[in-house]
């Protein structure tokens, strides 16, 4: 798939708010610092589309891109360590979840996992809170620049393990990248593509 056009529709806190549109939606999600917007601005070839920050949480809103014209990409605030206070963190988890349990042009969720660390409890148990309620999601392995390349397989063996231990049956499906160098970008992209292809025929 190649990007001819992505443009900023809307910001909100409320579901139903968003785009009254039947396109299909794919919601970019991770913990806060997962390098997020950076992954946004990479896969659409566009430098400042979704705003990066050096502080953790930037990301406050349900955030509506069009692309294409056909299809949103949905930029969901980050979960975790964001500096923000916990009033405001349950704000975001209720509108997290209800985006996740009531926005019917959702297709699939990216859940967005820093590959230079240790399986971490929050996105294990974020997966799990996905898995659930039966919502479909792949995982990116982001900043896979960070790495070599035994490590970054080590690092993606651990997550399998201890997954498939838990209560998972398969692995979820998952992508490698790394916003600096592009990695990733043509895989997501296609998948993304196929997917649109198969609910038009559908």
């Amino acid at each position: 798939m190649k990007i001819k056009s992505a443009t900023f529709v809307v910001s909100n806190s409320e579901v139903a708010k968003c785009p009254k549109t039947k396109l299909p939606e794919y919601a970019f999600i991770g913990r806060s610092n997962v390098g997020k917007s950076s992954l946004i601005n990479m896969l659409t070839n566009r430098k400042s589309l979704a705003k990066t920050s050096g502080r953790p949480g930037k990301t406050q809103l349900i955030n509506h891109f069009l692309i294409n014209e056909n299809w949103h990409l949905v930029d969901l605030p980050g979960y975790g360590y964001a500096k923000v206070s916990k009033k405001d963190k349950k704000t975001f988890q209720r509108f997290i979840t209800n985006y996740f349990e009531k926005r019917e042009q959702m297709i699939s969720a990216f859940v967005l996992v820093d590959c230079r660390h240790e399986p971490q409890k929050i996105d294990l148990e974020f997966m799990e809170y996905l898995g659930e309620r039966e919502i479909p999601f792949s995982i990116i392995f982001t900043k896979a620049d960070k790495l070599r390349p035994q490590a970054l397989e080590r690092n993606i063996e651990n997550y399998k393990k201890i997954m498939l231990d838990g209560i998972w049956w398969d692995f979820p499906n998952y992508f490698v990248s790394s916003s600096s160098s592009g990695e990733g970008q043509e895989e997501i992209l296609s998948y993304i593509d196929d997917i649109n292809s198969n609910l038009k025929l559908s």
